[in-house]
């Protein structure tokens, strides 16, 4: 009877006086994870806030089109500058020793608003890549009406979408804040049982993440598969070249969003079933559980970071603005080519599909014989 005991204490979170040895190891790993967050969050906030806001100086004061796309791109940009702000309160509580200093509500608010931000431009890629798709199958008369009004002719369609976004985020935001439960002021950002509705918000967000993420890898390869059959078939356009190229930043794009979101989704269902447990759970999983979500979720922040090196590779306006600011050095260390003129028309990635498959009327002689090959493709 002793011994089942014993193993029973060994399993749950009252032995933590046991094993000095032990202790002394796993607050040892506990520091460093510590120490880990701190550093890595901290470089994603400084790099994060100071080439998101160059972006977003970019699409609103620099690039001169008026589409869906760039209409996403600002919005996804402010998306990631406010998860960016919630990166320092961070900071500091692992810096601190994970102690929370500012009262639970501003736990609460600054947790929430970080996963919905996240969430926020998640869905904003997700239509970004939408928008390309439709692109892609808006061929004839029929659908050039879908063209003008999804496909950014006009900034109604996105404008009105991106509001709606914001708006019910935002009632999510409140019913989050409202509803979930701090007992341990002391803490923030760590593993506890949440209520039911909360748990369930959760796993609906999971689902909407991949469904996004289906979203992707189907507009992607189709776009990509397009662009790359156009610059097999007919090598001898004037831009046959850069839709090879064009392609591969397609899958890059969908690399950069697997890389970030990929691990953090796949842990999180076993994460949230773990909260629906009614059972105390052993304390060696709960610690389990907390630091690899910690882990995860880094990647996830990593990605506020990334989103302006795609903006650069795939936006002519951004790369041709960080060019001129920083030097042609730039543009070469970042696998541009040196002899690359950054002109608008050709070197904005995300148009380029319609370009290439003249989804509507060619908007100048110069794309009328893409427009000739890619119909009598299809």
């Amino acid at each position: 009877q002793r011994r089942s005991k014993g193993v029973f204490l060994r399993s749950t979170c009252w032995n933590r006086q046991s094993f000095p040895v032990r202790m002394w190891s796993r607050k040892t790993e506990i520091a460093s994870l510590r120490q880990l967050l701190a550093v890595v969050y901290s470089l994603c906030f400084v790099l994060g806030l100071v080439c998101n806001l160059f972006a977003l100086w970019v699409f609103l004061f620099v690039d001169s089109k008026r589409n869906s796309v760039r209409v996403f791109l600002i919005n996804c940009a402010v998306a990631d500058l406010v998860l960016l702000a919630c990166l320092p309160f961070r900071v500091s509580y692992h810096a601190r020793g994970d102690k929370w200093v500012l009262g639970s509500l501003a736990c609460k608010l600054v947790g929430t608003a970080f996963y919905v931000n996240m969430y926020i431009s998640i869905t904003l890629l997700g239509f970004i890549s939408l928008d390309r798709f439709l692109r892609l199958r808006g061929k004839g008369r029929a659908r050039r009406g879908c063209g003008g009004t999804l496909c950014g002719r006009t900034q109604m369609w996105s404008w009105g979408v991106c509001g709606s976004l914001w708006g019910l985020s935002f009632l999510l935001f409140i019913v989050m804040v409202a509803k979930t439960e701090n007992k341990d002021v002391g803490k923030c950002f760590h593993y506890r049982k949440n209520q039911d509705g909360i748990l369930y918000i959760n796993a609906v967000v999971v689902f909407l993440f991949w469904v996004v993420f289906a979203m992707l890898i189907i507009s992607y390869s189709k776009i990509a598969g397009r662009l790359l059959q156009v610059s097999r078939d007919r090598p001898d356009l004037p831009n046959a070249h850069k839709y090879a190229r064009t392609a591969k930043k397609s899958f890059f794009v969908l690399f950069l969003f697997t890389v970030c979101f990929g691990p953090y989704h796949t842990f999180r269902p076993v994460y949230i079933h773990s909260q629906f447990s009614k059972d105390p759970l052993p304390c060696d999983y709960q610690k389990l559980m907390d630091r690899t979500n910690e882990l995860m979720l880094l990647l996830s922040a990593f990605n506020s970071c990334l989103d302006p090196v795609m903006y650069f590779l795939l936006s002519g306006s951004v790369r041709k603005t960080a060019v001129r600011a920083l030097g042609p050095r730039l543009c070469g260390w970042l696998c541009c080519d040196a002899g690359a003129k950054l002109d608008h028309s050709s070197t904005m990635e995300f148009r380029r599909p319609s370009m290439a498959v003249s989804l509507q009327a060619s908007p100048s002689p110069l794309h009328r014989d893409e427009s000739r090959c890619c119909h009598g493709n299809t």
